[in-house]
């Protein structure tokens, strides 16, 4: 009996001490946090209706360049891989890189250009509402 219990601790110890350690593993970092899109300017306040959320995975090939377009609601993303710059109609440029975030600028014409040699991915989250659309294109 006393081998018995003694193997049931030592089981429940490893378990334990293989739990602590998957959680010493969890980490959380902030990539972006602010009330301002990319280019400077405030984001605007959420409008009236039913919430929701898109999440969109873009895959945007080498050498290809996005047409101009807008946002009518507020989107933030994440390069997952590549590169990818986002130019506003008025100049303003925003260099990216695999795991920079981008807080995207709202109601302001911009396209998005991959000048890299791999396909650049992104993963974007809209805040929008239901039935309307998320982009505007020009």
């Amino acid at each position: 009996m006393k081998r018995i219990l003694c193997a049931a601790f030592l089981t429940l110890f490893m378990a334990c001490n293989s739990w602590a350690l998957d959680s010493n593993a969890v980490s959380v970092a902030v990539l972006a946090k602010t009330a301002n899109s990319w280019n400077g300017d405030a984001l605007p306040n959420y409008p009236k209706g039913q919430p929701e959320v898109t999440i969109l995975k873009i895959s945007i090939p080498p050498k290809t360049r996005l047409p101009l377009h807008q946002h009518p609601v507020i989107n933030a993303g994440v390069l997952i891989k590549g590169e990818l710059t986002v130019m506003t109609e008025d100049g303003k440029i925003l260099h990216l890189q695999a795991g920079d975030p981008i807080v995207e600028v709202t109601d302001t014409w911009h396209f998005g250009e991959n000048t890299g040699n791999e396909t650049a991915e992104i993963i974007v989250f809209y805040a929008g509402i239901q039935n309307e659309s998320v982009t505007i294109q020009k």
